[in-house]
């Protein structure tokens, strides 16, 4: 055997290889054939030059593209072997060569790491209790005749303005220096009040104001807003509100109810409360299965490869990154943003890379795949959450087989959670 292993970590093996003769004379026939494919000699069309005009000319690099390709046909052929489960790519180093005659180098390669967790059937949890309140259905309704409904003003002129309602009025901000930026002005502005679109404090700030009051608001904006210069900045905006509003919604009757596809107010009521539990049920699974995991990686200390742990940060960013540039950033903005939240995209990006190698342990364990009628099962369900038929939910899965593999993948995740759940103490 020209090579030894040596266990540099539970996720990093090294391969140290020696071979102390040396041919290359397959290898370089076959790297010469390849060059004389690619090259433009004079006097004779690419790829038509004689081998051995090709071999005078290019000497140096077809011997060392024959060697690299030696040490990667080596490489694998030990990897197999060994019958290692390699991640990413290897990392050549110490490479010693000695022309025609002798080669040694050492191939540091990542594995998966073999994952035994202890015994967990003690551990216990607590798993929260569903319900559905009138007032998140009449959410639900409210949302549906949103775009039916009318603006009107609130002709009380001693009415306070509310959570709920909306403001028509005029501000302008300024900084601690007496700044007043144009970018912090509006004038007749609509704001939905608790809707969340200004910064935190805001719109609390102009609760209990009634039709033609002012007021001055003082707050300190978030740590990571969007704009460099007013990032924890203390900032006093002069409000003067203008006019209360709210919206008048149609009556909800059966007629209204089958205009928006359900066949009375009372189907509405059942179908609304079904969606909503359903709903809550999956928060609440994805709650526990949450600080399972968490409590199992808190138990159980097992190193993992970086090129996972990159890998998953890359699809963090490329997700972020996209939710970003939605709400209006720019590159500039991503760049500063990602270069300050560095180090929480990886704590998070260990934390999913360890949570797949527990879930794919104990699915093993389990004997858990994702068949087909699983995935029918789910296809359903979507179907009956997003009110839309089977066949469209299906085809937007069958149409990538990306999609497909994550939707197979987090069925096998659920069916592993469902399974673990019985082995711990869930309260």
């Amino acid at each position: 055997m020209a090579y030894k292993v040596e266990n540099v970590n539970g996720c990093t093996k090294k391969f140290v290889f020696t071979f102390d003769n040396l041919d290359l004379t397959e290898q370089i026939k076959v790297a010469l054939k390849q060059k004389q494919k690619t090259v433009n000699i004079k006097g004779f069309r690419k790829g038509k030059a004689p081998v051995a005009m090709v071999e005078k000319l290019y000497r140096p690099q077809v011997e060392s593209d024959a060697l690299n390709n030696f040490l990667q046909k080596e490489l694998f052929e030990a990897v197999n072997k060994e019958d290692v489960r390699m991640v990413g790519y290897p990392a050549l180093e110490n490479v010693k060569y000695d022309q025609g005659k002798s080669v040694s180098f050492d191939a540091v390669v990542e594995v998966f790491p073999t994952v035994e967790l202890k015994d967990y059937s003690k551990l216990s949890f607590k798993k929260d209790s569903v319900e559905v309140k009138e007032e998140e259905v009449e959410n639900v309704k409210k949302n549906y005749l949103a775009p039916k409904a009318e603006m009107k003003e609130v002709a009380d002129a001693k009415a306070k303005l509310a959570k709920g309602q909306f403001a028509v009025f005029n501000f302008e901000g300024e900084k601690a220096d007496g700044e007043k930026p144009e970018n912090m002005k509006g004038e007749e502005y609509l704001l939905e009040i608790g809707s969340g679109q200004f910064i935190p404090g805001f719109e609390d700030g102009m609760i209990g104001l009634k039709k033609g009051d002012k007021k001055t608001i003082e707050l300190t904006f978030p740590a990571d807003y969007h704009v460099a210069d007013l990032k924890e900045a203390q900032v006093k905006f002069h409000v003067e509100l203008l006019e209360i509003k709210e919206r008048s919604y149609p009556e909800f009757n059966d007629e209204m109810a089958k205009e928006l596809g359900f066949e009375s107010v009372a189907d509405f009521q059942t179908k609304t409360k079904e969606n909503l539990t359903k709903q809550k049920e999956r928060q609440v699974e994805e709650k526990l299965n949450q600080e399972i995991l968490e409590k199992l990686i808190e138990e159980n200390s097992f190193e993992v490869p970086k090129a996972m742990v990159v890998q998953q940060e890359n699809y963090l960013k490329q997700d972020l990154s996209n939710n970003l540039k939605s709400q209006g950033f720019s590159e500039d903005m991503l760049g500063e943003y990602f270069s300050k939240w560095a180090s929480d995209l990886t704590t998070k990006a260990i934390f999913q890379v360890k949570s797949g190698l527990i879930l794919d342990t104990l699915a093993k364990k389990y004997n858990i795949e994702a068949t087909d009628a699983d995935l029918d099962v789910k296809i359903e369900e979507s179907a009956k959450l997003t009110g839309l038929q089977p066949e469209q939910v299906k085809e937007f899965y069958m149409k990538d087989e990306k999609m497909k593999s994550n939707l197979m993948y987090a069925i096998r995740e659920e069916k592993t959670f469902k399974k673990l759940a019985e082995d711990v103490k869930i309260k």
